[in-house]
């Protein structure tokens, strides 16, 4: 028998795959859980979350633009009130913030 039988089988995976099977406690469960909101958007969707007593509507929108990160999903967060709105970002749709304000001076 060869060296080969002691030694650990070593492979690439995702950074988000690593982060979320080794992930525990009440933050994992969290994440897993926002996680699953954002894979189950289907195009033509949108998912509405309204924080539970003690959460922070900001906290909600947080959470969800880090899962969609995690899930490798471009997604579309707004605010309304005490809601928050999410849906898939359309494609070839730009990702950067139109500037605001007065356009410069070209010279």
């Amino acid at each position: 028998m060869g060296t080969e039988a002691f030694m650990p089988k070593f492979e690439l995976v995702p950074v988000a795959e690593a982060m979320l099977k080794s992930a525990t406690g009440k933050r994992a469960d969290i994440r897993r859980e926002y996680m699953n909101y954002v894979a189950s958007l289907t195009p033509g969707k949108a998912g509405r979350l309204r924080p539970t007593e003690g959460e922070r509507v900001g906290a909600v929108s947080r959470r969800i633009g880090a899962a969609a990160k995690l899930v490798g999903k471009d997604v579309v967060i707004k605010r309304s009130g005490d809601e928050v709105y999410f849906w898939l970002r359309k494609e070839g749709r730009p990702t950067a913030p139109r500037r605001r304000g007065r356009p410069r001076r070209s010279t």
